[in-house]
């Protein structure tokens, strides 16, 4: 190399690094947010219910439903029709809502499958702009999951799904998107998901966790010593630890990245602004963090649960335990 070159070359990479996290900082901190806030559709309080047993299961369920109902009366004469539609379809009878809470952007957990006899559970955490009115799309990727076990798992395992939608997500345009702040709050409401369903389905129940974009970040908080089997991080921007092992999980950890999502180029660095990490740190698809790093295919970041991808049939064996069927790239 000629003389000078290599120094040149890290001078440039520092430029872009500095470059690139004044910029992280600068969207996540500085910039303002456009557009006036919508007026907050008026919806009841959650049902007080006490922790879900197998004998109660149905109970939890009847009472959600119940709620949702009163929630999409209460946004119908409120004129919001989008979230009444919404709300209406959560009371189905048909719905196994373990949690429901229609105020403000919402909150809801949703089975799929019997939840008190499964031998296996895989529980989804969604990322940015998940809410009551954008619900459908998450619950889809539950259901695509919940087929994909069906069929795959061997016969005699019982397998059930659990779509998490049990914290405020972020905006993807938002102050909070670049933070850990939403996932630092949302991590003990996973652990309490994880000790309730530990009390419904008993210790001898495989759980293992799903944590798509921004709920990666959720899913590394939680994970200090979660009674889970598992835990999957696809499409992340990062978990806001340096390495897999600084999860502090007896859990065995999986990364994968689409090869057309869009969140490769997230610079995957972290800074501590006025007391708040900004950035999520190491990549988890690099050698450095030393996940398990299994295929997804071809798919943008909100393909990974689509049926008959590779991400989707990688995800299904890892909620499984067949593991040596996982592919690689």
């Amino acid at each position: 190399m000629v003389p000078g070159t290599a120094v040149r070359w890290r001078r440039r990479v520092g430029r872009w690094r500095r470059t690139a996290l004044a910029a992280l900082i600068c969207g996540a901190v500085v910039l303002p947010l456009s557009g006036a806030a919508r007026p907050e559709t008026p919806a009841p309080a959650p049902a007080v219910l006490a922790a879900p047993t197998a004998g109660t299961l149905d109970e939890a369920y009847a009472a959600n439903r119940a709620n949702a109902a009163e929630a999409s009366r209460m946004a119908a004469a409120h004129g919001d029709r989008h979230r009444a539609a919404a709300d209406r379809s959560m009371a189905d009878p048909s719905r196994h809502l373990l949690a429901f809470d229609g105020q403000g952007a919402g909150l809801a957990t949703e089975v799929f499958g019997d939840l008190a006899h499964a031998d296996r559970v895989a529980v989804l955490v969604p990322g940015s702009d998940t809410s009551l009115d954008t619900y459908d799309r998450f619950r889809a990727a539950a259901l695509a999951l919940h087929r994909q076990l069906a069929a795959e798992a061997p016969e005699g395992t019982r397998t059930a799904v659990v779509a998490w939608l049990g914290y405020e997500t972020p905006d993807t345009v938002s102050t909070t998107v670049a933070t850990t702040g939403r996932a630092d709050r949302a991590a003990p409401k996973l652990r309490s998901l994880v000790d309730d369903l530990r009390g419904i389905t008993g210790p001898d129940t495989l759980l293992t966790l799903l944590c798509h974009s921004y709920g990666s970040v959720v899913c590394a908080r939680a994970a200090d010593g979660l009674d889970v089997t598992d835990i999957a991080l696809v499409g992340s921007p990062g978990t806001g630890a340096d390495s897999a092992a600084g999860l502090r999980t007896s859990a065995r950890i999986w990364a994968a990245r689409g090869a057309d999502d869009w969140v490769e180029h997230v610079p995957h660095l972290s800074a501590d602004l006025f007391g708040t990490t900004v950035g999520f740190g190491t990549d988890p698809v690099s050698p450095d963090f030393g996940a398990r790093v299994f295929a997804a295919g071809d798919g943008g970041h909100s393909d990974y649960f689509d049926t008959g991808s590779v991400s989707l049939t990688n995800l299904a064996r890892i909620a499984l335990g067949e593991t040596t069927e996982v592919t690689h790239d």
